[in-house]
């Protein structure tokens, strides 16, 4: 096993990274091994210097890279070189004196309450099997807010009707329990009917494709993207969005922001507080409506 596969086991088996998380760190990696010349040099890792890593840097925001992306993409390295240090591959680390790009500060997209009330009340979604499925995953992802990749890994033991919640395995194997709404529950209900009906009363997970497989990142962006187009401008319209809305309107209608904390299933407080930054623009906005001097 190289450096690079046993470096990216480690954050699997070690880290206990998700799946996709790995998967962009392979990727990013792998961008920035190709990159450096000769080839040589991307099989020896001590000789890569800072000089390597900035001039890299360089190259991905001349090729219209984000500075968000650049960071995401030095991270992985940042995380690759500190694990050859920590094993002793490289006496020194390359990414110490690098310094990386400004970030402009963005705030989470998210989907209007009238849209998606819209969308769930209104909208027919369809009787059969897949339209049903497809309705209950939208609420799955903005009643709970969950990850998409919490959401396909779902197994039918993990969603307790009788008790009202949804057991998720969070980032790191971190287990939290998330309460469910009774509407809700019966549209889960009725999800599970139509599975059967389907001919897969047990399945691997508990949403599955028509097919009665496992379902596919793909797959649940394509559902949510389809739905979302109908009711929303807004540029971003992917499973992460829903997450980012469940914790706005959270937020606007009184929710704590720890009780928030502790459903989305952050490490920190501060991977949450970004969402107060939505609910005061939405003060502003109510502010500029209702004040007669506004």
């Amino acid at each position: 096993m190289d450096k690079k596969e046993s470096f990216l086991q480690y954050l699997l088996t070690e880290k206990r990274y998700s799946q996709h998380t790995v998967r962009s760190y392979k990727n990013d990696l792998e961008q920035f091994l190709l990159w450096i010349t000769p080839e040589e040099l991307a099989l020896m890792p001590e000789k890569i210097t800072s000089v390597h890593v900035r001039a890299w840097m360089i190259s991905l925001l001349e090729g219209g890279y984000s500075a968000v992306s650049v960071h995401r993409k030095v991270s992985a390295l940042r995380a690759f070189f500190r694990y050859l240090r920590k094993h002793g591959i490289i006496s020194s680390d390359p990414m110490a004196r690098v310094i990386l790009p400004k970030r402009a500060k963005t705030l989470p997209v998210f989907v209007a309450e009238e849209s998606l009330e819209n969308l769930l009340e209104n909208f027919h979604f369809g009787d059969d099997f897949s339209g049903i499925r497809d309705k209950t995953i939208i609420e799955m992802l903005y009643l709970t807010g969950i990850r998409r990749s919490e959401m396909i890994g779902l197994c039918d033991d993990d969603v307790d009707l009788s008790s009202g919640v949804v057991r998720v395995m969070g980032k790191r194997s971190k287990e939290r329990v998330i309460p469910l709404i009774n509407s809700f529950i019966k549209s889960l209900e009725k999800y599970l009917n139509a599975r059967r009906d389907a001919g897969f009363s047990s399945a691997e997970r508990f949403f599955i494709s028509v097919n009665g497989n496992k379902m596919y990142d793909k797959s649940v962006y394509n559902i949510v993207k389809r739905y979302l187009t109908m009711v929303t401008t807004v540029e971003k319209k992917s499973p992460h969005v829903l997450r980012h809305t469940f914790a706005t309107h959270m937020l606007n209608h009184g929710a704590d922001l720890n009780s928030i904390k502790e459903l989305l299933g952050h490490a920190s407080l501060s991977a949450t507080q970004v969402y107060t930054h939505n609910t005061f623009e939405q003060l502003k906005k109510v502010y500029k409506q209702a004040h007669p001097r506004a």
